[in-house]
């Protein structure tokens, strides 16, 4: 899939039940929408397939209507059933090249990378972006791969011309180094969900972006 310009970059707000199981995400979707996220997956690593499938349509559904990117975290058949913009794949999910088949060519696909040789590995397969990290520790997550820090940003992004996302730990004091050591854009969980006005923390964490970005700069 051809990259287009800015499509992958900015802020991708992560929805995940299980970081406020106690707020709406459809909700959060839409504050977050209004202001300026423009990037958004859904992440439910606990629900049966027939609950995450009634949790995320309608979000899916939203995120149609406010005209903003949707792609759901590991499951193609999810995102298969909602007609989702794409998907997003760790290592341990399906192989990006049976994700393609499955999704085919106009579908977004994403993939998670946490060192160098993965970065190598992915940017062979193109996808239309990678996340990238921890970069810090994350919040939302227990068992999470070693915290890479800013400068292991700053040695892979040499290594790929492939929008990276970082991700892992990242609020709104740390965008802009992030930004500085090479990513496109930057991936928050908590940094959305965990705050009291969604609206307002993206504006603050979008605010610290670098314009324009630019896919592989």
């Amino acid at each position: 899939m051809a990259h287009l310009p800015h499509r992958f970059s900015g802020l991708y707000v992560i929805l995940d039940p299980s970081v406020r199981p106690d707020r709406s995400l459809g909700n959060v979707l839409t504050a977050a929408a209004a202001g300026g996220a423009k990037l958004f997956q859904y992440r439910n690593k606990t629900s049966a397939m027939k609950d995450a499938y009634a949790e995320a349509l309608p979000l899916r559904n939203t995120a149609r209507e406010l005209g903003v990117l949707f792609i759901v975290n590991d499951r193609c058949d999810l995102a298969m059933a909602i007609d989702a913009d794409g998907v997003h794949l760790g290592q341990d999910d399906l192989p990006y090249t049976d994700a393609r088949k499955l999704l085919g060519p106009h579908k977004v696909i994403g993939l998670s990378t946490h060192h160098a040789g993965q970065v190598k590995a992915a940017s062979q397969l193109q996808p239309d972006y990678l996340g990238f990290g921890p970069i810090f520790k994350p919040t939302s997550k227990l068992n999470h791969d070693p915290v890479v820090g800013i400068e292991g940003l700053k040695e892979i992004r040499p290594l790929t011309g492939i929008p990276i996302f970082a991700i892992g730990g990242i609020g709104v004091d740390q965008v802009r180094p992030v930004m500085q050591a090479g990513a496109n854009g930057v991936a928050v969980i908590s940094a959305a969900l965990n705050v009291s006005d969604v609206t307002e923390a993206v504006q603050k964490l979008i605010v610290q972006m670098p314009r324009p970005v630019s896919p592989g700069s």
